[in-house]
């Protein structure tokens, strides 16, 4: 029996709520993305902690819109989030959007105004700036921080009337411009945005900021446990002074380090210039950290929510490295890809003493890992092959156990064959090997006594396929770019994308979105959303091994 794992220190907090009956036993979390961007390798992180941690204690998570920017945002994001959370294998108990609330919210605001806790401020955002003074010394008020309640009342009905243009007014709360916290130095509340809402149309036109948005909705939606990036710890006395002077649900904020990893940027800023600026194909290129890039990369659900539960929920921001997920991901296809052989850098080999025109069918399994293969495929073999130009040296040195002239190998699922000659052009490149087999060598059935070290992959040429194969590698050429100097952009790498035309085995004709497949020897591929019928597409998702560390080592 494996090891119980020890409770990380949200889970920890859980139980210990559980324990005294707080909530009377519940637990209801929340995602709640703003629908401005794709979701990232981070947000993953974050979605299976919030489901996950409702998952195992019996709980709900809902699936909240942080929509309160119109400029922004997109139907397109929120479908795209909605795809993300449901390949990572999760269900939200509701789907719920920041806007649903923008009534209470106002309300809400109406409120703390009739408290005499919000005010509205006819300041430039320059002078607001100016008036919060810097971490070492106090902000100071203005005049319309003594506006009276009923002065306040009329101006942000005002406001929410569509009277002033953007930027005019904002409504502040009034907390302490002294407060050691900048954050509690009156933040603003609203700020008017004449812009239309991807769904409350034309209906606004002052929108609420994050933090007046954020707490109140997952008071609103009672929820236990809020969770949060570690960025949002200055904002937590905020989020618990709307709620107590609101005398709402108390949910709780807490907060975990975010992910952060090797040769790759977070921002969504960043990404989004990537995409804008069109040094990557789209949002879901596969050489970016989203989940969708990830996905059509040839990622699986599984490897994915391996690498978040490896990595773990601390309190500590550190840098993990994009190796442990490729980790993952090898571990999980290595158990579930389909093997197919394909031809990368293909030269010809001919077997003269096999029968011209002559086509036999062999079989190959398709997973070996797996009890009973998953059953497997036919494979035509003829006289005319393709190997990988690195499997033949003309002068192989000691130990090269594939082919030279004299040498011997077994071709996979085939047969033994012993290398003769070899054709070179005008320009002293190899066009052509040539061997002989040995008939009673045939995998399965040999009973030529003969053991050979290595074995190669190869298709038949008359019956492969072309395909292009795109082979990726990282993005970034540095461990940390958000680090370097400069444009962050400086620092992406020229050979993140090689295309190549490959020859693969006609079974792969066949092959399945979504599904993956080991290329024997050379690494695990799905097929891209691109191929079609006419012209096959491969992705390269991860090598075998991981040929960065050898290159690093090496450095």
């Amino acid at each position: 029996m494996s090891e119980e794992k020890s409770l990380n220190f949200i889970e920890e907090i859980v139980e210990d709520d559980l324990s005294t009956g707080k909530h009377n036993g519940r637990v209801h979390t929340r995602f709640p993305p703003e629908p401005n961007g794709y979701l990232h390798i981070g947000h993953a992180k974050s979605i299976c902690l919030n489901f996950g941690l409702a998952q195992r204690y019996n709980g709900k998570t809902n699936l909240r819109f942080d929509d309160t920017n119109p400029v922004t945002e997109d139907t397109e994001y929120v479908e795209s989030i909605k795809d993300d959370v449901r390949w990572l294998g999760f269900q939200w108990a509701n789907e719920l959007y920041a806007s649903d609330y923008f009534d209470i919210l106002y309300a809400f605001a109406l409120n703390l105004i009739k408290q005499g806790l919000a005010y509205v401020d006819d300041s430039t955002p320059e002078e607001i700036a100016a008036q919060k003074g810097t971490p070492t010394e106090p902000g100071t008020a203005n005049q319309y921080r003594s506006r009276s309640m009923e002065e306040n009342v009329h101006l942000f009905e005002e406001m929410k009337a569509g009277k002033y243009p953007d930027g005019a007014k904002v409504l502040r709360a009034k907390v302490d411009m002294a407060s050691p916290n900048m954050h509690m130095r009156d933040p603003i509340m609203y700020r008017i945005k004449h812009a239309h809402h991807h769904r409350t149309g034309d209906k606004w036109c002052i929108y609420p900021m994050y933090d007046f948005a954020h707490g109140q909705s997952d008071a609103i939606e009672e929820i236990t446990h809020s969770l949060c990036t570690l960025e949002f710890i200055p904002h937590r006395a905020l989020y618990e002074w709307f709620i107590e002077k609101l005398d709402i649900f108390p949910s709780r904020q807490y907060e975990f380090a975010r992910l952060n990893m090797t040769y790759t940027v977070m921002s969504k800023r960043k990404l989004l210039q990537l995409v804008n600026e069109n040094h990557v194909s789209g949002w879901d290129d596969p050489r970016m950290p989203t989940i969708s890039g990830l996905r059509r990369r040839g990622y699986t659900p599984a490897s994915v929510r391996d690498f978040c539960d490896r990595i773990g929920i601390a309190k500590r921001e550190n840098l993990i490295d994009v190796s442990l997920l490729e980790f993952c991901i090898r571990e999980d296809l290595n158990k579930t890809a389909w093997r197919r052989m394909g031809v990368l850098d293909p030269v010809k080999l001919v077997i003269t003493n096999y029968p011209e025109g002559q086509t036999e069918t062999l079989f190959g399994e398709n997973n070996p890992e797996v009890e009973g293969g998953e059953g497997g495929r036919e494979i035509p073999f003829s006289r005319e092959l393709y190997i990988e130009r690195e499997d033949f040296m003309e002068v192989p040195p000691k130990k090269f156990f594939r082919l030279g002239v004299g040498l011997m190998v077994r071709l996979k699922n085939a047969y033994i064959i012993k290398c003769d000659d070899f054709v070179k052009d005008a320009e002293g490149n190899i066009t052509e090997i040539h061997c002989t087999y040995l008939p009673e060598s045939k995998s399965g059935h040999d009973t030529s006594g003969i053991n050979v070290k290595g074995t190669i992959h190869w298709v038949s040429i008359p019956h492969a396929k072309t395909a292009e194969v795109r082979l990726y590698d990282r993005l970034f050429q540095s461990e940390n770019p958000a680090a370097e100097e400069g444009d962050f952009k400086d620092d992406l790498n020229p050979n993140s994308l090689q295309v190549i035309t490959a020859y693969v085995e006609q079974d792969l004709a066949g092959a399945q979105l979504g599904k993956g497949y080991q290329f024997i020897r050379k690494g695990y591929f799905t097929l891209d959303k691109d191929s079609t019928a006419d012209k096959l597409v491969f992705n390269r998702t991860v090598t075998l091994k991981d040929a960065w560390a050898k290159e690093v080592k090496k450095g």
